[in-house]
C-alpha cells in the first residue's frame, strides 16, 4: 500500500502537465500539512524563490505553509465563489478581483440561477473583494507577479470554481508560468483547470470526491485576524 504522506517524487502519475500524487482519500490533519506535503513538490522552484498566492481566508493558511517551506513570498490573490441559490456552498461561477466572471453555465441552469440573480451575486462578492483588499493591502501590498514563477494554492477542488478565477487574476499578471498546487481534488475539475495553468500539482484526487471538508480532520473556519498575522509576517521577513 502507498504511504499517502510520502513525496510525490518517484510515484506520481503524469497526465500532460497534471501530476496527480495518489488516489488516496486519507484526510489531512489540517490545513498546514496540506500546505507542508505538497510543498515539497516544488524544490525545484526554490532558486527561482516563487511567490505564492493563497485565496482569502483558509486557503492562506495553506498557502503560507507552501511558502514557509520554500523560502517563497506570500501573498494573496482575490476571488469569489458564486453560490447557487437557495444552496450557497455549490459554487456555480466566481468573481475575479477585477470583476471578471466564470459562470458553469450548466450548473447555473440546473439551480434556476437567473441572470438578475447572477449580476446581484456579483455586485456582492466585487464589494466583499473591495473590504479584503482594504483590509489585508494595508499589511502586505501587492507583490508584483511579472516574470515571476507564480504558485496558485487552494485546499481543495469541488467544483474549483473560485481556482478558475484566482488562475485568472494571477496571469493577468504576466508572470512567468503559473503553477495551480492543491491538496486534493476531483479529477475531472483538476483536468479541466489545466487548461489555466502552466503546471498543476494535486496531492491526492479519490475516486469518491464529495465536500472538501470531508478530506480534513481539522477544518474550521479561519478569521481575518490569522490571515493578517501570517501575511504581515511574511511582509516583515520579506
Amino acid at each position: 500500500m502507498q504511504n499517502p504522506g510520502a513525496p510525490l517524487a518517484g510515484r506520481r502519475k503524469a497526465v500532460g502537465k497534471i501530476q496527480i500524487g495518489s488516489r488516496s482519500a486519507a484526510p489531512f490533519a489540517d490545513r498546514r500539512e496540506a500546505g507542508r506535503l505538497p510543498a515539497r513538490e516544488f524544490e525545484r522552484f526554490r532558486a527561482d524563490r516563487p511567490v505564492v498566492l493563497g485565496i482569502p481566508r483558509g486557503v492562506v493558511v495553506v498557502a503560507a505553509a507552501v511558502a514557509d517551506h520554500l523560502g517563497a513570498e506570500l501573498d494573496i490573490v482575490l476571488s469569489r465563489k458564486i453560490g447557487a441559490p437557495g444552496n450557497p456552498e455549490l459554487a456555480i461561477g466566481a468573481i475575479a478581483e477585477d470583476g471578471r466572471l466564470f459562470l458553469d453555465e450548466f450548473l447555473a441552469r440546473r439551480t434556476g440561477a437567473s441572470q438578475a440573480f447572477i449580476s446581484r451575486e456579483q455586485e456582492r462578492q466585487l464589494a466583499e473583494i473591495g473590504r479584503r483588499v482594504a483590509l489585508f493591502r494595508k499589511v502586505r501590498p501587492k507583490v508584483p507577479l511579472l516574470n515571476r514563477v507564480v504558485i496558485v494554492v487552494d485546499d481543495g477542488l469541488a467544483t474549483g470554481a473560485t481556482m478558475q478565477a484566482a488562475l485568472w487574476a494571477a496571469r493577468r499578471d504576466r508572470p512567468h508560468s503559473t503553477v495551480a498546487a492543491v491538496p486534493v481534488g476531483a479529477m475531472d475539475t483538476v483536468d479541466r483547470l489545466s487548461e489555466s495553468a502552466d503546471e498543476f500539482v494535486c496531492l491526492r484526487v479519490p475516486e469518491d470526491f464529495g465536500a472538501v471538508g470531508r478530506f480534513y480532520r481539522d477544518f474550521d473556519q479561519v478569521e481575518d485576524e490569522e490571515v493578517l498575522a501570517l501575511l504581515k509576517r511574511h511582509a516583515t521577513a520579506g
